[in-house]
């Protein structure tokens, strides 16, 4: 694990001025926890916090390549957003299961747990280790992709619980604290303000975040936001970051969207939610003229999925108007749809062809987002003359790996030192489209490759960052 040099800057004189600039008649309780730190608040609330230790399941050769390539490829503004699952010091890169961890809270005293989707996805199994030093193991009890929520249980007597409250009642400007396991250092607390109320997330369109500055870092993921009277009011989940780490720019469910997904949880295990497999756009002042629109209202329907439930009731080129009783609002409709009950009739006006029509809509569910894509490549492969091992790639592991427009090819999943493969410059990552002017799109294209020589080079065309260019390896160290 990389060394940090963290600088606290201080508070107070921040603190002082918002209590000075609030009425006499203001919640005196919160200015004088405020004013006075936050011990009392933290001896109350840190031990219902808990840390989420996580055994993932076995991630294949082909896919640690994928992303280490994009790793040091990645444009860091357009990957800015990072969800904040680390691992507890490093991680395992070798074969098998690697370890991760984030953070949780007690919500029940017999042991309900919240924590993010994220933490605990696609996990063999689920250990929580609680602020007496515990560890025990955790039940999985369900878990939502569109808000990012999961609810553990554990079996360990009575636990002290925090209250999952709302954040209605938070103001921007409003002081707040962040409990977590940054880094994997251990329990960590770190304090701040709401910043702004309402974000809307490229990543998380369903999702209403608080924002603070508390500072929030890799392993919080899963951890309480409290307000200064030790209430929950958020989950923190999200930060956006050019370095990884905290600038100040940290995101937290609200208290209140949990509290929804958490009762079905408990109760299906997860959370159903209406569909309608449509892509829709938003109305310029040129579509509407072009449309013979009065003005530019509403939500234009830009695909429908031939599959999906919208299919047969609504068409490309509808202008969607009202949903059931709620107008059509391109910022809120997702949310909007999201809330309708599966199965159900709702009517839909619209224009079509420049004509006002109701049409009624059988509301599908939700799926759940697939699977990362990166998991359907081949098996690795070795390949004996290089010391290498290779795996057939997907679209979306050439996509990674900044190779789209490849049709196909081997990405490299192992490199042992000293191997010809290696000898050459060749690194996990590494895309090989073609042995000499042969396309490599399967292993076999390459397993059989005779060792290299001086006299007798193997020649590979790789594919690195973007750039192709074709390497001769002959055995031997590069000059």
């Amino acid at each position: 694990m990389m060394a940090l040099t963290i600088r606290f800057k201080p508070r107070h004189a921040l603190l002082l001025a918002l209590v000075l600039a609030v009425p006499l008649a203001c919640d005196s309780s919160r200015s004088n926890a405020a004013t006075a730190g936050y011990a009392a608040l933290v001896r109350r609330a840190a031990p219902s916090v808990v840390t989420v230790l996580v055994e993932e399941q076995d991630v294949s050769a082909r896919e640690r390549a994928a992303q280490q390539a994009s790793a040091q490829t990645e444009d860091t503004v357009a990957t800015i957003l990072r969800r904040l699952l680390s691992g507890p010091g490093g991680g395992d890169h070798g074969e098998g299961p690697s370890a991760a961890l984030g953070s949780g809270f007690i919500i029940r005293a017999d042991g309900l747990i919240v924590t993010n989707r994220h933490v605990i996805v696609g996990a063999r199994t689920v250990r929580v280790r609680l602020a007496d030093g515990r560890e025990v193991r955790a039940q999985i009890v369900g878990s939502d992709a569109v808000t990012d929520i999961a609810l553990l249980r554990v079996d360990a007597g009575r636990l002290p619980a925090l209250r999952l409250g709302s954040s209605t009642g938070v103001a921007v400007g409003d002081a707040v604290v962040a409990i977590g396991n940054p880094f994997g250092l251990g329990q960590s607390v770190s304090a701040g303000i709401v910043s702004a109320r309402a974000r809307t997330l490229e990543d998380d369109p369903y999702v209403d975040f608080l924002q603070t500055d508390a500072a929030i870092n890799r392993g919080n993921s899963g951890g309480p936001l409290l307000s200064v009277d030790g209430t929950v009011v958020g989950v923190t989940s999200a930060i956006l970051s050019p370095s990884g780490g905290s600038v100040g720019l940290g995101f937290a469910i609200p208290a209140e969207t949990v509290a929804a997904v958490v009762g079905d949880l408990e109760r299906h295990g997860r959370v159903e939610r209406g569909f309608f497999g449509i892509t829709i756009q938003g109305l310029t002042p040129a579509l509407a003229r072009a449309l013979k629109l009065p003005k530019a209202a509403g939500a234009l329907v830009a695909a429908v999925d031939p599959q999906g439930p919208a299919a047969g009731s609504l068409e490309i080129g509808d202008v969607l108007v009202r949903i059931g009783s709620a107008p059509a609002d391109l910022q809120d409709l997702n949310k909007l749809i999201t809330r309708l009950v599966p199965d159900s009739l709702v009517p839909i006006n619209l224009i079509r062809g420049g004509a006002q029509e109701t049409v009624a809509l059988k509301v599908g569910r939700l799926p759940d987002p697939p699977a990362d894509p990166a998991l359907s490549g081949g098996e690795d492969t070795w390949v004996p003359a290089l010391g290498i091992g290779v795996a057939e790639t997907t679209v979306a592991i050439r996509k990674a790996i900044k190779a789209p427009d490849e049709a196909g090819g081997l990405i490299v999943t192992r490199v042992l030192p000293a191997r010809p493969g290696a000898l050459a410059g060749l690194q996990v990552g590494d895309l090989i489209t073609h042995a000499g002017t042969q396309s490599a799109t399967v292993a076999a294209d390459v397993t059989a490759l005779a060792k290299p020589t001086a006299m007798d080079p193997v020649l590979l065309r790789v594919v690195r960052a973007g750039s192709a260019a074709y390497v001769a390896i002959t055995g031997e160290a590069e000059n």
